[in-house]
């Protein structure tokens, strides 16, 4: 795993081009701790720095193909490298390394940009065509692997992450209203826009091609949807027979590489299955991790007892409280690059760090079940209201909703009345195709309340909700409700929120990669044709998978009530062991420098907290909204972040200047 930078059509000396390019890489080199590299030429420059997985002696980057026409840098994985060098192989193709990098490069050559439709992986690409003088970037099917654009004068640029462009010249980001209106509305943005105006993400399943005369961007990949008509798996035995082929051998590739491997154990469903099949594949010892809280309300302990007790593996378990929740927090939205509504991601990177203290670099997890084999409980909610709708004025539908929130007071002990006035949200409105989301994006929309006079002015025409119901109306026509709910979450949520910001963010902040079987794309073009009574079965969420392993699995965690992966937020922030620096960010001196909020707002929400008086999840969300939008506008806007000297940089273990610079 690594982290990749470069530009094209910076106009500035050989010297000054290493030199930017060493900066931008130093920015990112918790993905890249062992090695970097560079490749300088007139056109283009292209840099890594290198997480060692596999081939660990001879895989630095950047590399080429035999007569150094293309040059790549890479993050991520090839799972199935070894098969596609066997075929290059036969195509006369000749190696110098054994790494997954070189494969790709030769792939391109053979294949062109059709050879993506050929890797099974998690990777972000960037490959420069001497002859074409022409740079190609792609990225993975679904997202895991990052990669950021933007341009500066003329000059076109592009990084793993977002903090990289902080170390280009003249580079001077501003927060983007229209994104915050997004993010307080979806939890992240719609489209290719980020948190700054001006710097966009190459959008999953899709490559670029950048030259002098024209810049483009084609879709490879898309996420699949069927039909009722179109349904491939209908049976329960032909749907496990098929998933346990699958899903076996989506494990056994993520099980490839030249370190260990180990696996998260939540003590829920999914990172159970994936450690059973891991068990399965290799029998061996194998190191797991999890992660509790001081909270109960939040913790899972218990059941990551009986799973590592079940399983035999050599188990490490930390233990998060509200206290390490505000302390982490800065440094967890300087790697999330964005606006957070939950503090969930800070116990994530806690995890990743006990992981690399266990000088461990790669991790199988089980992100992807949950929006795969509906697990989560707001496609048990749509289907709730979709029946409730049948009958308004029944006293009884609503009270089905309580059972999906025990750990919710304010839902759990609420009476009929209460339910309908929160979950009958336009329940006449079924028919749209947005409608699974309408509540959550209604109700987190409040958010954009708290903004500033300035801010809430420069959109105050847009309507990101109905501009997503206008866009899905066609593409969603004849599907059923729970494949409608699935796409939405797994096109935005999933990509754009959960594995940035829980996922690749979080990991390789602590310089640990993450693996998910679950999102192999043979997975999940198996799980988008299946019949939507396989996953949710009445209520009973992820049906296939709790039979497919049964007797497999310990029956409490098999059987166990769904809870939903949490963190404390008021106790983490509103205590006498607030940091500084946090409560600095939440005062009325920084709110209104910064311009972002209204002050007299934010106060009013502060003394709400601080008194304990009828909080509310919103007000929990909002909190954190503002906390870290103003963290954000602090690093990136205010750049207070220390300068690099030139001690701080990336030593180059790797570099090639063109014969165009030499």
């Amino acid at each position: 795993m690594c982290g990749i930078a470069g530009f094209y059509n910076f106009n500035l000396s050989t010297e000054d081009k290493v030199h930017t390019l060493r900066q931008m890489l130093t920015r990112i080199k918790h993905r890249g701790p062992d090695e970097s590299g560079i490749y300088i030429s007139k056109a283009t420059s292209l840099g890594s720095v290198r997480l060692n997985i596999v081939d660990l002696t001879t895989g630095t980057m950047p590399l080429s193909n035999a007569d150094g026409s293309l040059w790549i840098v890479f993050n991520g994985e090839i799972f199935n490298h070894i098969e596609l060098k066997e075929e290059l192989l036969a195509k006369n193709h000749s190696f110098k390394t054994h790494s997954d990098t070189e494969v790709i490069v030769h792939l391109y050559e053979e294949y062109g940009p059709e050879f993506l439709n050929k890797l099974n992986g998690q990777f972000a690409i960037a490959i420069w065509d001497k002859n074409k003088q022409e740079l190609f970037l792609a990225r993975d099917r679904v997202g895991i692997r990052p990669l950021f654009y933007t341009t500066v004068g003329d000059a076109f640029v592009f990084a793993s992450e977002i903090k990289s462009f902080l170390e280009f010249p003249e580079f001077n980001p501003k927060i983007s209203a229209k994104a915050l209106s997004e993010y307080f509305t979806f939890w992240t943005t719609l489209s290719a826009n980020t948190a700054f105006e001006g710097v966009f993400e190459l959008p999953p399943g899709s490559y670029m091609t950048i030259n002098a005369n024209s810049k483009t961007i084609k879709t490879y990949w898309e996420l699949p949807i069927s039909k009722p008509k179109d349904y491939k798996y209908n049976t329960l035995k032909e749907a496990s027979e098929a998933f346990e082929f699958i899903f076996t051998d989506a494990v056994k590739l993520r099980l490839r590489a030249d370190v260990k491997v180990a696996a998260y154990l939540s003590g829920g469903l999914d990172s159970s299955i994936t450690t059973s099949f891991i068990k399965k594949i290799t029998p061996d010892s194998l190191r797991t991790f999890s992660i509790g809280f001081t909270e109960k309300d939040f913790d899972e302990s218990s059941f990551q007892n009986i799973a590592q007790d079940y399983f035999k593996t050599e188990h490490s378990s930390i233990i998060c409280s509200s206290k390490d929740i505000s302390e982490n927090f800065k440094d967890v939205v300087w790697h999330s690059e964005a606006p957070l509504l939950r503090t969930a991601p800070t116990p994530m990177s806690m995890l990743a760090k006990s992981v690399q203290d266990h000088n461990i670099k790669v991790v199988i997890t089980g992100e992807g079940a949950d929006e795969l084999f509906g697990g989560y409980n707001i496609f048990k909610e749509t289907k709730i209201k979709h029946f409730w709708a049948k009958d308004p004025q029944s006293k009884y539908r609503p009270l089905l909703l309580k059972k999906l929130y025990p750990y919710i007071p304010q839902i759990s002990k609420a009476n009929n009345t209460v339910l309908k006035l929160f979950f009958g949200f336009k329940l006449n409105e079924t028919a749209s195709p947005i409608y699974s989301h309408l509540l959550r994006w209604h109700n987190t929309s409040r958010i954009n309340n708290y903004l500033s006079k300035d801010y809430k002015e420069a959109v105050h025409n847009y309507n990101p909700i109905a501009k997503i119901e206008k866009q899905l109306d066609a593409k969603f026509k004849d599907l059923d409700y729970l494949t409608k709910a699935q796409w939405i979450e797994l096109h935005f949520f999933m990509s754009k929120y959960l594995l940035s910001s829980q996922g690749d963010r979080m990991a390789m902040a602590n310089s640990v990669e993450g693996r998910y079987p679950f999102l192999d794309h043979r997975v999940i073009e198996f799980c988008m044709q299946l019949n939507p009574d396989l996953k949710l079965n009445g209520l009973n969420e992820k049906y296939l998978l709790k039979k497919l392993m049964k007797d497999r699995l310990p029956e409490s965690i098999l059987n166990r009530s769904k809870q939903a992966y949490r963190a404390p937020i008021q106790s983490a922030f509103f205590s006498e062991e607030m940091p500084p620096y946090l409560d600095a960010m939440l005062s009325e001196e920084k709110i209104t420098e910064f311009g972002v909020f209204n002050a007299a707002y934010i106060s009013k929400l502060k003394k709400k907290m601080i008194l304990n008086k009828q909080v509310s999840e919103i007000d929990n969300m909002a909190i954190t909204a503002v906390l870290s939008t103003q963290i954000l506008y602090d690093l990136f806007i205010n750049k207070s972040i220390p300068k690099l000297q030139e001690s701080d940089l990336v030593i180059l273990n790797k570099t090639i200047l063109d014969e165009s610079v030499i």
